[in-house]
């Protein structure tokens, strides 16, 4: 029986969670810095940056997810948990996967200029600024409610370590890799 994730799936999980910490708050604190100067758009780029880094380590993710099998979950929960925890996980895959190619979509469609670790990415030959401002809402509508999902996930394996006793968290923790569940 295998007690925990494959170590490569553990790296990705907790390197995904700091991106996206650097992903939120670069938006958060941008509005502390006055449109035009260069902190702010230090930030936007940084934040750029982090949505891209974000959406090529979910890819890396979903392949590893499809190479490794879950580990088993002790005590084993009820049915109704392991159909929750497998519609989060889908609903935060496919956030984080979204997130960043709306964000792309729009700086593309509204010829913002960036660069990815020096890769110059494209823009449009001409701007939509409808597309771009649709594309920007949705994105913002999605990344607030990734907050509540992010908790939720949280609350969850919390629940499970002290409530239910279970393994569903340490299977994730590097730290813990090797101890076993003995209850």
């Amino acid at each position: 029986m295998k007690n925990s994730y494959a170590r490569s799936q553990i790296i990705i999980h907790w390197l995904v969670l700091l991106v996206i910490i650097v992903a939120y708050a670069t938006m958060n604190l941008k509005g502390f810095a006055p449109k035009g100067t260069p902190a702010r758009t230090t930030m936007g780029l940084i934040h750029y940056t982090a949505g891209l880094s974000v959406l090529l380590l979910m890819i890396l993710r979903v392949v590893l997810k499809l190479r490794n099998s879950d580990p088993d979950i002790v005590p084993a929960p009820p049915r109704w948990q392991e159909i929750a925890s497998k519609s989060l996980h889908g609903l935060i895959y496919l956030m984080f996967i979204s997130l960043p190619l709306l964000g792309m979509a729009s700086l593309y469609f509204g010829q913002i200029e960036w660069s990815f670790f020096g890769i110059a990415l494209p823009v449009a030959a001409t701007p939509d600024v409808n597309l771009q401002h649709g594309l920007k809402e949705v994105h913002e509508i999605i990344a607030n409610a990734g907050y509540y999902l992010i908790g939720l996930h949280a609350a969850a394996a919390l629940f499970h370590h002290y409530v239910m006793h279970d393994n569903t968290l340490e299977r994730m923790l590097p730290a813990l890799r090797t101890r076993k569940n003995t209850k």
